[in-house]
């Protein structure tokens, strides 16, 4: 039945083959019009899984707690202090000027100069609060004695460390940004970087002052910055390609066919991304070339398959033709995987890792168009002569004699050995890759450089202020009329006093040391009354006083809230302190008052490495159980299952050791990598193991098909691997160190699957053929063969 399907997908598309390319070159010009359309988008909270526990405190309490989405510039003398009048004159205008930004929330911006840094005072009367610069004073007013007022209150007010670093040499600006405007149009932060660097930094930023700035919005649009080089490097892993594509098969025709091919089906990805809404997110600017890889893999199978049979004095028609029965059947089942593979990423709910997997299988799916139908057809309007052919036959034939060597791994006395060292390698790789870790492992943004000017002020800031850039904020709720409720302070003051001597807790900010401090200040600042007031009626009045700072309670209340600011994001970091505020809930449980994690920027990626660690083994589960239903349904062949997925699993299983070395952690970013790895691997055995079977299927014997499969497909397979690994490996210089990472963890991919392919591969099969003996002949998935 199989068969018959494509003997008549044949029948149609050479017979009408006018018909199929008019309408395959309509349709990519109507998809290149949506594609030029298509343009980055970034966004904050595509990176929240959906319903995590973490997303959800932080989704019903965003506007009571500080929000996960700030940016914070920092105003540095590159001399002296910053307590004079230019310094203070300058950290004024970059406050208006960050005020004014779009999406920014006005009255969340905290500096020197705004109302919500105030100091209180402890007066007769009790407490008073003033700005720490009076309403009143402006700039121009600023004289020395202003100055001096003005540092005294910020000292007073325990703003060094804060808003102002330790050595005074600097000050602080923070805003929250609102992902969507009043009229719920969604923050263009490609644009939004721009705007920064046009409004804060290029204006304010001199000889004598340095302007410093953090936050998601900066470092996603950095990240997106970086990104428009990546299409640099990939243009040039594109060339080398191109150029490795004319070096094997010495065509000009066959290098253009492949190449604009494989170009075609991005354009219909493209284009397609842009009908559905979507944009490109920077972190998967990657994905593309990498559906890209790919397609050349495909199309060097073809274009070697083609060369072959006009070598057998086939016409370039019967020659493609051949050549698209002859591969349709393991090429739809290597891209039919690949296709799986990306579509199981769905399982991940994360909005941005979801539009990926969208955008990966529509790249994969339709290779199957423009890689197993358009290049034959294309081919077959091309007159290619035999001598050709035989020049190219002869080339490979000199390029592959090698490779008898490398075939007698299926004799039975290297067969057994090659397949107990994969079995050890396995063992050690999978030994090596136990604790790898869910998350980033450095410090500042890992897509990032650590000389880079981001990750450059995040090191500058965190070492010149007490409250670390990244925070996890735990809730806690109260039942009952919580104003009036002690034990709520209480229970919320041990849980403060045990997190501040955490490892990797840089501060503690929470409502309950609020609470002490406005007690102490009520009760004539006598440091013994530090403490939080027993008495409900004083409770609930100290309440009303800390309900004026926003970010650590809602108003009735029932719920308040304790900021851990952490030394960094790493995963073990964030983690690690997550365990023991759970361990804290579990072991000190109290009537009416409920612990709930995690809201800050920490609470978001710990929420985001949890749902990668959760779905990362079913999602790989799943790609390995689509390729070995696939594998039967094509061979209906136990051997051909376990031949072609051992040696992908102990690839995958190497690569994680690898990025353990190269401390990559496995993120969103780098999950699809390891997915597409699998895909690339599949490749490389489909073509390997189809040959094997064809030749099995005329009564060889298992040393005789390995050998004739290998001088078939081992030097396309092999030149496939190393021109991608080549062009990839040209990453490692690029600007952006997650693009340097995955080119250097993707080049390693494509070798080893490649080792595995051509080792692994044939001396399993052999060993299975010999263990357990066939009783018919094999049956090949493809319907012409030599």
């Amino acid at each position: 039945m199989l068969n018959r399907l494509v003997n008549s997908l044949e029948r149609v598309c050479f017979g009408h083959r006018i018909a199929v390319l008019v309408t395959i070159g309509v349709f990519t010009a109507v998809m290149a019009v949506f594609a030029v359309q298509l343009r980055m988008d970034a966004g904050f909270e595509k990176q929240m899984p959906i319903g995590h526990e973490y997303i959800q405190t932080f989704q019903k309490y965003r506007s009571d707690l500080l929000g996960a989405n700030r940016i914070t510039f920092v105003v540095r003398a590159r001399k002296g202090s910053i307590w004079t009048k230019e310094g203070l004159t300058r950290l004024y205008q970059v406050t208006q000027a960050v005020t004014y930004l779009p999406n920014v929330d006005r009255i969340g911006v905290q500096s020197l100069w705004t109302p919500n840094a105030y100091v209180n005072e402890i007066t007769d009367e009790g407490f008073r609060a003033e700005p720490i610069i009076s309403g009143r004073i402006t700039p121009a007013q600023l004289t020395p004695d202003v100055v001096a007022a003005i540092r005294r209150a910020t000292t007073l007010g325990g703003y060094v460390g804060t808003l102002v670093s330790h050595n005074e040499d600097s000050a602080m600006i923070t805003a929250e940004i609102n992902e969507r405007d009043r009229n719920g149009k969604v923050l263009d932060y490609v644009a939004f970087n721009h705007q920064l660097e046009a409004q804060i930094r290029k204006p304010f930023e001199d000889a004598g002052y340095e302007i410093q700035s953090i936050g998601f919005a900066k470092q996603i649009g950095d990240i997106a910055d970086g990104a428009t080089a990546v299409l640099g490097f990939c243009g040039i892993a594109l060339l080398l390609t191109a150029l490795a594509v004319y070096w094997y098969c010495h065509s000009v025709r066959f290098t253009v066919l492949l190449i604009s091919c494989s170009l075609t089906s991005l354009v219909w990805q493209f284009g397609t991304l842009r009908l559905l809404g979507f944009g490109l997110d920077p972190l998967a600017v990657l994905v593309p070339f990498l559906v890209f890889a790919i397609g050349v893999s495909h199309g060097v199978q073809q274009v070697n398959f083609i060369v072959r049979e006009i070598a057998h004095g086939n016409s370039s028609f019967d020659a493609a033709r051949h050549s698209f029965s002859g591969l349709l059947i393991p090429g739809v089942l290597a891209l039919v995987t690949a296709f799986v593979s990306f579509i199981t990423l769905l399982l991940i709910p994360i909005p941005m890792v979801r539009e990926l997997a969208i955008t990966a299988s529509l790249g994969v799916g339709y290779k199957i168009v423009t890689n197993l139908v358009l290049l034959p057809v294309a081919a077959s309007c091309f007159n290619f002569t035999k001598a050709y052919a035989d020049n190219a036959l002869k080339r490979s034939e000199r390029r592959s004699s090698w490779l008898r060597g490398l075939a007698r791994i299926a004799q039975p006395r290297y067969a057994g050995v090659t397949v107990a060292l994969t079995l050890a390698v396995f063992a050690l790789a999978a030994w090596q890759s136990r604790d790898r870790v869910i998350g980033t492992l450095q410090p500042g943004a890992p897509e990032l450089r650590a000389d880079a000017r981001f990750n450059r002020d995040a090191t500058s800031i965190a070492n010149s202020y007490d409250i670390g850039l990244d925070w996890l904020t735990v809730a806690i709720e109260s039942d009952g009329k919580a104003c009036d409720n002690p034990a709520a302070g209480l229970y919320e003051d041990d849980l403060t006093s045990a997190m501040r001597s955490e490892p990797g807790v840089v501060s503690v900010q929470s409502y309950s040391a609020m609470l002490r401090r406005y007690n102490q200040g009520y009760n004539e600042d006598y440091p013994r009354m530090n403490v939080v007031p027993i008495d409900p009626e004083n409770y609930g009045a100290v309440s009303v006083d800390a309900g004026r700072v926003k970010g650590f309670m809602k108003g009735n209340c029932g719920m308040t809230a304790v900021h851990l600011f952490l030394t960094d994001h790493k995963a073990t970091t964030i983690s690690r302190i997550l365990n023991d505020v759970k361990q804290y809930r579990v072991s000190h449980v109290f009537p009416g008052i409920n612990v709930r994690l995690a809201a800050g920027n920490a609470g978001v990626l710990a929420a985001t490495n949890e749902e990668v660690a959760r779905s990362e083994l079913p999602m790989m589960l799943y790609v390995y159980a689509a390729i070995l239903i696939l594998v039967f349904l094509a061979y209906r062949d136990w051997r051909a299952m376990l031949a072609c997925c051992l040696p992908l699993t102990v690839a995958t299983f190497i690569g994680y050791w690898f990025m353990k070395e190269l401390k990559i952690g496995l993120t969103v970013a780098t999950l699809p990598v390891m997915v597409l790895a699998v895909g690339i691997g599949v490749d490389y055995a489909f073509y390997i193991y189809n040959r094997l079977q064809v030749h099995l299927a005329h009564c060889q014997d298992i040393v005789k098909a390995v050998q004739h499969a290998m001088l078939e497909v081992g030097v396309a397979t092999i030149f496939t691997a190393i021109t991608l690994a080549i062009g990839v490996a040209t990453w490692s210089f690029s600007a952006l160190k997650f693009q340097a990472d995955m080119g250097k963890l993707l080049a390693f991919m494509f070798l080893v699957n490649l080792l595995m392919a051509m080792t692994a591969l044939p001396a399993l099969a052999s060993v299975l053929e010999r263990w357990f003996p066939r009783r018919k002949p094999a049956r090949a998935a493809g319907l012409f063969s030599h």
